[in-house]
């Protein structure tokens, strides 16, 4: 079975070499002595945590699931998962990024990035349970009372508790004005929640004690719409001991990860507290969702990632016919099957892809914590600006091609990629939902093309088109600069198509949502990979010995250029040919 290695020189060369980031997390007040030999000590140990706690169980979980019992309402997950939580725990992993105050390490947030993608790669089943534990402290260090801090903060941060999140219900997903969980209030002061979620990652597990439950419910008198929409904080166990009737009703039975288990969650009359304003849940809840979306996009990467290196050892091995240009291995009965073009062409499409996406996630994170901690709120805002233009790209994007990648890895691998003895079909079933939850991919579209869009009104994309502009003008001679100009000014047409023609008509921005997004992705890698491969241009001209490492980052910027960023034309022309040929059809003749 192959295993998995995290790609730490490619990490390090798109963070340090690329991004600058030590230097740029340096200027602020928190990050002050984050440095090289700290940052690089930390990927090194996370690599080895991937490679040789977390990856020999996902095989495994995948093949046992996690287990319910109906009887008490309790789920056990795979063998070997509460051993490989709790090291990871107690390793300090669930802090990296939290608040010193509450226990956390207060290190970067594009730092904790880094380690999510090696633990998606290695074990997303396993990693969805401290993943979706951020999302819950990141809503309480913004929203809850100092009290509820105190009162879990700590556990969750140190991985002692794991923390969900309850939206959907089985009449509503994405529409939450029309969830029917109720909060009654109390004489205590706090409320009596009753109802039902469905697909509840880490409702019930056996990983820890206590679990906090965030539950969007309404209150009796709450408006009929999202504007009536409250948060509360639901424990397992109460403070004195007591279990709190919020239980576990059933697992789903799903596609993929396996060993995350998705949970029916029944609420019935579980005592629960509110969390900041009443009628104003949404809000909270949407600072939980904007870091589980980043988390997803790590995901699609982290899954793209071990695919490839599934799939590239298998195409070194695996002999298969002669080259078209005659035998590379005389000496053999036939070639390794990565001299075939037609190999190579998915090898490279993988290759090239997870590695811009990989920029394009840490330059988002970066940005991340800057919009935190800059001293200057000016920087603090155009930071938080890049990071909520961003977001709906990296969710979308990196989960559409993680799914791309992983099949076109099961792919290469032939009949062997179809069975179960390699693992990466293992991987095409887990990475299907990340283009599905924290919102459809089709929903991060509509989010991009009519929320960010407008941000400040229209102040967000107009600096980042600027921003891109002035780094091509202020670096003319860097690869590909003509490529990337010519595919900023398609998404530049695109998005004045969309202002134009979607306040006319909002069926034309929502018909041109998907290629926009797309679009969007595609123009952000070409201008990476123009970076990218300046820096590696730089290195060898410089008299660098990586000279394998730096070559090859000039010829996959090439090969993105010439066989990826292609399909910018086409999407330009989708999104300009409007929504008349969607939306012309009846219903009635839809039918087959």
């Amino acid at each position: 079975m192959p295993s998995y290695t995290a790609p730490l020189r490619d990490m390090q060369f798109v963070f340090d070499e690329v991004l600058d980031a030590y230097a740029t997390l340096q200027t602020l007040p928190s990050q002050r002595e984050f440095g090289h030999d700290l940052g690089g000590a930390i990927l090194e140990e996370a690599a080895k945590l991937a490679a040789n706690v977390l990856a020999p169980v996902n095989g495994p979980g995948d093949k046992q699931g996690c287990q319910y019992d109906p009887a008490t309402h309790s789920v056990t997950t795979p063998d070997g998962f509460k051993q490989a939580y709790q090291q990871f725990a107690q390793g300090g992993w669930t802090a990296l990024a939290c608040s010193p105050d509450f226990g956390g390490q207060g290190l970067p947030h594009v730092l904790n990035m880094m380690v999510e993608e090696m633990v998606c790669s290695a074990n997303l089943s396993l990693g969805m349970y401290p993943g979706l534990t951020h999302g819950a402290i990141n809503a309480l260090t913004a929203h809850g009372t100092p009290e509820q801090q105190q009162a879990y903060l700590p556990k969750l941060i140190s991985g002692e508790w794991t923390g969900t999140m309850c939206l959907t219900e089985p009449q509503c997903g994405t529409d939450l004005g029309l969830i029917r969980t109720r909060a009654v209030p109390q004489a205590d002061g706090s409320y009596a929640i009753s109802g039902t979620k469905i697909w509840i990652t880490g409702g019930e597990h056996d990983l820890v004690d206590n679990i906090v439950h965030l539950v969007l419910a309404k209150l009796p008198d709450a408006p009929d719409s999202v504007k009536g929409i409250s948060l509360f904080l639901v424990p397992k166990f109460l403070h004195d001991g007591s279990r709190n009737p919020a239980f576990c009703g059933g697992l789903e039975h799903k596609m993929g990860i396996k060993g995350s288990a998705t949970c029916v969650m029944n609420f019935e009359g579980a005592k629960g507290w509110l969390i900041g304003e009443a009628n104003k849940g949404l809000k909270c809840m949407f600072t939980m969702m904007n870091s589980a979306r980043l988390m997803v996009g790590l995901q699609g990467l982290g899954i793209a990632e071990n695919a490839y290196q599934i799939s590239l050892g298998f195409a070194k091995e695996r002999l298969q016919s002669r080259a078209l240009s005659g035998p590379k291995a005389a000496d053999k009965p036939a070639d390794p099957i990565i001299v075939h073009p037609d190999v190579r062409r998915m090898l490279l499409r993988q290759k090239v892809v997870i590695e811009g996406c990989r920029a394009l996630a840490y330059y988002t994170g970066l940005h991340q914590d800057v919009a935190h901690d800059h001293e200057d709120p000016a920087v603090r805002e155009q930071a938080d600006d890049i990071v909520q233009l961003l977001t709906p790209v990296v969710k979308a994007f990196l989960t559409d091609e993680g799914s791309t990648c992983a099949n076109e890895g099961l792919q290469v691998l032939g009949g062997a990629g179809f069975t179960e003895d390699w693992g990466i079909e293992q991987l095409v079933r887990d990475c299907r939902i990340t283009r599905i939850y924290e919102g459809t991919n089709g929903i991060q579209a509509l989010d991009l093309v009519g929320r960010k869009l407008g941000l400040g009104g229209g102040r967000a994309v107009r600096h980042f088109f600027a921003m891109l502009e002035t780094w091509l003008k202020a670096n003319p001679e860097a690869p590909h600069t003509a490529a990337v100009t010519k595919a900023l000014k398609q998404l530049q047409a695109a998005t004045m198509w969309i202002a134009t023609e979607g306040m006319k008509d909002p069926e034309q921005a929502g018909a041109a949502s998907v290629p926009y997004l797309r679009l969007f992705a595609l123009t952000t890698l070409a201008w990476l990979w123009s970076r990218m491969a300046y820096v590696a241009q730089q290195k060898l001209d410089a008299g660098s010995s990586e000279t394998t490492f730096y070559g090859a980052k000039l010829k996959s910027a090439d090969f993105y250029m010439a066989r990826v960023l292609t399909e910018t034309d086409g999407l330009l022309a989708e999104i300009k040919a409007g929504k008349a040929t969607l939306m012309a059809f009846s219903e009635e003749e839809f039918a087959v």
